[in-house]
Formats: C-alpha cells, sequence, structure tokens
C-alpha cells in the first residue's frame, strides 16, 4: 500500500485528552505513548484533524492515502480505520464526540482542537481553537454543533444547560423511572377487573377507557425493559435511541400521569392531583437525566 507524502511542516493536534503528532504519526493519552495504530487509521485522523468541523469526503481521503494506480478495497479499508480511530478514542458512531459520520459524504471532528506548529506557536483559523476558546465552550459544543435542533431553538434543556452529575448516579436513576413505569403497567393489568369496576362509573366511555389501557400497557411494558436492559448494559447510542423514542413515549407517559385518578376513591382528590403533576414531569426529566449523562461523558472534568 502506497501512502501520499505527509505535509512537510509538523504539528501537535490537541483534543480533549488526546494529541495527534502530525511529523510523526503518534496518538498520544494524557501525555502518555498509546499501542501504535495502524498508518492508515492514523492517516484518516490527521486528515480530520486538519480541517476540524468540516466535512472530509470519502474521495479526499482516498486521494490522500491512496496514488491513483493503486488498487485497493477502499470502502473496506476506510471502514476499518474509523472503526479503529473509534475504539482508540473510545466513541461511537450512533453517539459522537470526536468523529461523526455524514452518510454516503463523508466525516467530520466534531470536537474544538487546538493546533501547535513545528515553530511551538498555537495557530488560529474559524475552524482551529485556541486552548482559552476551547475551554470556554459548553461541554457538548461539538454536538451542538452537528445536531442543530439542540442549539436552543426549542423550549426543552439541551446538554450544555444542564449540570454534570456521576454516571451511574444517572443510570440508577433513569432505571429507577423505568422500573417504576413497568410497575404501574403490570399492577394495572393484574388488577384489571378492580379498574373495570372503577371505570363502570363513567358509563358508556368504560369499555373504550378500558381499551385505551390495555393497549397502552402492553406497548408500554416492552418499551421499558428495553430500556431498562439498555440502561443496565450501557448501550452505546442510548441517548439517540430515547430522543427517537420521546416523540412516541411522550403522549404515552402523559396518558398514564392521569393513572391515580383511578385511585380518588383511596387516596382522595388533592393526592392524585400531585401525584398526576408528579407523573406529567417524569418523561422530561428521563430526558434530561440522559443529556447529562451526555455532557458527562464529554467533558468528565
Amino acid at each position: 500500500m502506497e501512502y501520499l507524502p505527509r505535509p512537510a511542516r509538523s504539528a501537535i493536534y490537541r483534543f480533549g485528552i488526546f494529541e495527534l503528532d502530525s511529523a510523526s504519526l503518534e496518538l498520544r493519552k494524557d501525555g502518555r505513548s498509546e499501542p501504535r495504530l495502524r498508518e492508515q487509521a492514523l492517516q484518516v485522523l490527521l486528515a480530520l484533524l486538519e480541517k476540524p468541523k468540516e466535512i472530509v469526503t470519502r474521495e479526499e481521503i482516498r486521494q490522500r492515502l491512496w496514488s491513483s494506480d493503486t488498487f485497493v478495497d477502499f470502502d473496506h479499508g476506510l471502514n476499518t480505520a474509523i472503526n479503529q480511530l473509534r475504539s482508540a478514542l473510545g466513541d461511537s458512531a450512533s453517539n459522537p464526540r470526536f468523529i461523526q459520520t455524514l452518510p454516503r459524504r463523508g466525516y467530520r471532528f466534531i470536537a474544538p482542537v487546538e493546533t501547535t506548529v513545528g515553530d511551538g506557536a498555537v495557530q488560529g483559523s474559524t475552524t482551529v481553537l485556541r486552548h482559552t476558546e476551547a475551554s470556554a465552550l459548553p461541554p457538548t459544543a461539538g454536538y451542538a454543533d452537528a445536531n442543530p435542533r439542540w442549539r436552543g431553538n426549542t423550549v426543552l434543556s439541551g446538554p450544555s444547560e444542564l449540570p454534570r452529575a456521576p454516571n451511574g448516579l444517572i443510570l440508577l436513576l433513569f432505571s429507577l423511572i423505568q422500573l417504576m413505569y413497568l410497575s404501574i403497567y403490570v399492577v394495572a393489568l393484574a388488577m384489571l377487573s378492580k379498574v373495570q369496576s372503577i371505570l363502570a362509573q363513567t358509563q358508556n366511555r368504560a369499555s373504550f377507557i378500558l381499551v385505551i389501557l390495555i393497549v397502552t400497557a402492553s406497548v408500554g411494558i416492552p418499551i421499558r425493559l428495553y430500556l431498562l436492559a439498555a440502561s443496565a448494559f450501557k448501550y452505546n447510542g442510548l441517548l439517540e435511541k430515547f430522543q427517537k423514542l420521546f416523540v412516541f413515549l411522550l403522549p404515552l407517559d402523559e396518558l398514564w400521569g392521569l393513572a391515580p385518578f383511578l385511585l380518588i376513591g383511596q387516596v382522595g382528590f388533592g393526592l392524585a392531583i400531585a401525584m398526576t403533576a408528579a407523573l406529567l414531569y417524569l418523561p422530561f426529566s428521563q430526558r434530561s437525566l440522559l443529556l447529562m449523562r451526555f455532557a458527562s461523558e464529554v467533558n468528565p472534568g
């Protein structure tokens, strides 16, 4: 395999706790040398670091890494290189902190990058950030750039607006919420005859409400079991998966937020309102917890 010549001028690229020496193609973590990756993967990383926040097309990478008369399985080689980089950086395609995939187009390095050129000067440009500028950014600045829905155009909180918290505590609270919902569904189905007698007071609407209760509980149970498993095993991309499910979970959870009114005879009207208010807030608290987890992973310090 034949690589094209590297630029004559060396530079050190720093991002997060990593740095890459363009001259030696040595990747370091916390200032220490890491096990050397294949040169192909390091060349891809260098190409991305030279143009942070910009799209580097697959064709640009092909021209950079191989001469025109070299015949290789480029797609397989590039995919392997990207996977090696993500493994070394602790990154993932579904929840990227460093390398974002643009399907059928190329890749983009989304984290802030500090570049020190060969003479020791820190190079500045519209896409290269000095250390002081990078530290002033919110912890999820790179990811927010790649996700316009989190740039303040929504009434819901974005990751940069939430505090960091221990990852274990976040997953524990998220799991407890899923267990609570799961318990509500199971208890409601287990006491279906009693629920039916309560609903009988609504006369001709009882059957309609009962069908909704059964259907939504049947849908909710597998969703909660999936989220419990995802939380317990720390699935990559849990935030992204929950964001997609949120559109469907929100009306489901808001509907079940009215469940305390089925117990109004036992708990009273005032307590039923308080319990309902708490349940109506829970869907948004789940979302906030996962965004806090993401913010903590991007900037753990």
